[in-house]
């Protein structure tokens, strides 16, 4: 049984502890926040202990940790848990400063230790299917990769100013995806932004639409959109373009329900937001760790894979600054 500290008690942390207490070889043991009522709220529901986090990376019967707090601490909570023994899941990013990911990058290296990046949107079973298909060679070579993530409604201006921006914040997961499906970065990253959503998420200094373009050794491309609104729901897709066919990865609807009348035809909405629409994602990222951590295999999703979406990121926001295409290979 592996017995898990969870660090952070916000949202995203409640359904880690579902995926947790819900699976039959972990077992959630303590949580702590800088906010102590969330961590009882917390530990009441799940039956858990209310610990500090020095506490719990210290204690040797724990032999995981998932880290859910906010970002600024990521790298140096990744570093003290692998450094006292403990495999380790983290919600990304890796840290806001990518000087700084790849410093933990090095110093967690050393420490031997297991360290995962929750990019939940791997273990997804619809662009899972994409992705054992394009293996499998049913559309033969991929040529054009189109992904496409809205959100409903853009987040609080509060959140935007400690967010890190969109790129690193929002696309980051499209960043990871485009990597996964690819099999390899890019070589450039060309990047537009505006503020058209909301004017105060451009005065905070970020922009809420935008479109990236990726090029590739091999001449493949990749298009990646994002908008911080979509009235109609949380619009993810996913489309390739091979040499041989088409793989499409379409939305999660509300219902399944399509209504023709003499009006016309019309469906359901887009499932809301990332609760409804990626929950079973978040169940198999946990399942994945817990057998890679248990059977002492290797993680389907590393540190290096969050630090090179973080990479691009970089890349991004250093393109919409300088207004022209950036060479990966030249960001850090």
């Amino acid at each position: 049984m592996l017995k898990v500290g969870l660090l952070g008690a916000g949202r995203i942390a409640i359904v880690h502890a579902k995926a947790i207490t819900a699976h039959p070889d972990s077992e959630l043991v303590a949580v702590s926040d800088v906010f102590p009522e969330n961590a009882e709220k917390l530990a009441q529901t799940f039956g858990c202990a209310v610990r500090a986090t020095e506490d719990i990376i210290a204690d040797p019967e724990i032999g995981a940790v998932l880290i859910a707090t906010s970002t600024d601490t990521h790298s140096n909570l990744i570093e003290q848990a692998a450094a006292a023994g403990k495999a380790v899941l983290c919600e990304k990013p890796v840290d806001l400063s990518l000087e700084r990911a790849r410093a933990c990058q090095a110093n967690v290296e050393d420490s031997g230790k297991p360290v995962m990046i929750g990019f939940n949107r791997r273990f997804d079973p619809n662009f899972g299917a994409l992705k054992d298909a394009l293996n499998a060679g049913d559309v033969g070579k991929a040529e054009l990769l189109s992904i496409t993530s809205f959100d409903p409604a853009p987040p609080p201006v509060s959140y935007i100013k400690v967010s890190g921006g969109l790129f690193r914040d929002m696309m980051i997961h499209d960043f990871d995806m485009a990597n996964f499906i690819m099999g390899a970065p890019p070589v450039t990253i060309s990047a537009v932004g505006s503020s058209i959503v909301d004017p105060e998420i451009g005065a905070a200094g970020d922009v809420d639409t935008a479109v990236v373009t990726m090029t590739y050794a091999d001449g493949k491309v990749a298009v990646i959109k994002n908008s911080r609104r979509a009235v109609y729901g949380y619009d993810q897709r996913v489309e390739l373009l091979g040499s041989e066919g088409l793989l499409q990865a379409q939305n999660m609807l509300e219902n399944t329900l399509v209504k023709s009348t003499i009006a016309g035809v019309t469906g359901a909405k887009p499932t809301y937001f990332f609760l409804e629409r990626y929950m079973p994602s978040y169940a198999a990222e946990w399942s994945a760790f817990v057998d890679a951590v248990n059977g002492g295999k290797a993680l389907p999703v590393t540190l290096d894979d969050g630090v090179a979406a973080l990479a691009m990121a970089e890349a991004a926001t250093r393109s919409v600054a300088e207004g022209k295409p950036i060479n990966l290979a030249d960001v850090g």
